[in-house]
Order: structure tokens, then C-alpha cells, then sequence
């Protein structure tokens, strides 16, 4: 477990503490503040612990994506013994036309195509970060990063986090937190909202603003998780959907002009 708050300490010397050569003991805080702050630091030290073992868990699970825009799709997440992974979003890029993954190796972050019984191409991958460096915007799907991008952020004690433990969200197994930012003047440092995780680790669901994620099922993670497809040159595919094309221009037909 790692070390509480300081916000604990000082609350703890505010109410010991007696100002030096008889001056007035300064004011306690009020009695209310400590239960808060304690609820509040052992929130963020269980998700802490459980944000640790997530890091070193190897696993491979199907979840649930809901973003409000039509049927739920499937995400797979598969995180390798090595630390190497990948996360697939099925109609993740060009406006849900396209399935796509982002795969993290030690030769840096690339975003890949994915082929189905629909769409039978064959995979290839186009780097678009360095090893452990995020997903520019207009390349990102967004879901492959909640779960590995902020768990760094979540074992931090000094991030500006508000931690809450919250009811589980609606079939989702676990404990489940309560996400903000302590600061109105920055950006949050994550995806705020609510996380779920079981106790080794596994997130099991979370509900933040582009959609509510929800895990189905799960099984061991392999040794290593190599790239889908040969690493080619070229722009990465976008999140938009592509341009329409324009409407043909109808062929009049031709004719012969009857005399007058």
C-alpha cells in the first residue's frame, strides 16, 4: 500500500498541534473534513493497488463498447506477458466504416487495418507514435486507452485526481471509482468518469464520456503480442468518415435531331 495523503498528516498536526510560547492552539479543522479525507485517500490507494497489478497482468478479453450511436460494437483488449499489447475497436476509424487496432511493441505504437468476413483485406500497420507515447487525436479511437495510457496516471498519489468509490456500474463486477479532476483550470490527466476493476486488476467495465465499455469475457494473456500485418508507409487511417463521393453526372443520350 503506498503512503497516505499528505493531506492526512496535516490534518493530523492541525489537530496535536499547540502554537509555541503559549500562543492560542490553533483552530482544528472541522470535525467532518477527516472522515471525508480518510474515505477519499483509501479510495485512491485501492485504486492505486489495483491500477499496480493491471500493469503487470496478462490477459486477452472481449468487452462491450456502447457509445449511444447505434448497436454496441466488440473491443478486444490483449496485453502480453512482455508488456507488449493491442486493442481492437471493430468500426473504430472512418466514421464506423473501418475496423482498426493500436498495437504497443517496443518498436513504438502503430495503428493497423483489420480485416473481417465483410471486409476480407489483409492487415497492415502504420506507426504513429514512440514506444509508450500516445495515439495523436486525429488517429485515436479513444477506447484502447483506458486501459493501459492511464494507469501510470492512477498509481501516481500526486496526480490531480479526485478518487470516489462508487456503486458498480450495472453488471459490472469489482470496484468501481468515481474519476475527476481536482483542477478546473487544466486539463484532466484522464478520461474522467467511473473505472471498474476486479481484484487482480482486470478492468470490468467503465463509464466515461464517449461511451460505457463492459467486459464479456476473458481468458490468459500470451507471451507476446506481435503486430497484425506488415508495417508499411503512408498516413494512418482517420476518424472521420470519408468524404461522399459526388453524384455521376447523368450521360445524356445521344440522338439524332429530326429535320424540320
Amino acid at each position: 500500500m503506498r503512503p497516505r495523503s499528505m493531506l492526512l498528516s496535516t490534518a493530523a498536526l492541525l489537530l496535536t498541534g499547540v502554537a509555541a510560547c503559549g500562543g492560542a492552539p490553533e483552530a482544528a479543522p472541522p470535525a467532518s473534513s477527516a472522515p471525508v479525507d480518510q474515505a477519499a485517500a483509501d479510495a485512491h490507494d485501492s485504486l492505486a493497488a489495483k491500477a499496480a497489478l493491471a500493469m503487470d497482468k496478462a490477459y486477452a478479453a472481449l468487452y462491450s463498447f456502447d457509445d449511444g450511436r447505434g448497436q454496441p460494437r466488440n473491443v478486444v483488449a490483449t496485453v502480453g506477458r512482455d508488456g507488449t499489447w493491442r486493442v481492437d475497436v471493430s468500426g473504430g476509424a472512418l466514421g464506423g466504416t473501418a475496423d482498426v487496432t493500436i498495437v504497443s511493441t517496443p518498436a513504438g505504437v502503430f495503428q493497423c487495418t483489420l480485416g473481417s468476413q465483410s471486409n476480407p483485406i489483409t492487415s497492415t500497420c502504420v506507426k504513429v507514435a514512440k514506444p509508450g507515447k500516445p495515439v495523436p487525436d486525429e488517429y485515436d479511437p479513444k477506447v484502447p486507452r483506458l486501459f493501459r495510457q492511464w494507469l501510470p496516471v492512477f498509481t501516481d498519489r500526486q496526480a490531480a485526481l479526485a478518487v470516489t468509490q462508487v456503486q458498480p456500474l450495472a453488471g459490472a463486477k469489482g470496484s468501481c471509482y468515481s474519476i475527476d479532476s481536482i483542477s478546473a483550470s487544466l486539463a484532466a490527466p484522464v478520461d474522467i468518469g467511473v473505472y471498474c476493476y476486479a481484484d487482480d486488476g482486470m478492468l470490468t467495465a467503465a463509464r466515461v464520456g464517449f461511451g460505457v465499455l463492459k467486459m464479456v469475457s476473458q481468458v490468459e494473456g500470451p507471451a507476446t503480442v506481435p503486430l497484425p500485418g506488415a508495417e508499411v508507409a503512408g498516413p494512418p487511417m482517420g476518424m472521420d468518415a470519408p468524404p461522399a463521393l459526388p453524384d455521376p453526372v447523368p450521360v445524356q443520350p445521344s440522338g439524332i435531331v429530326p429535320s424540320a
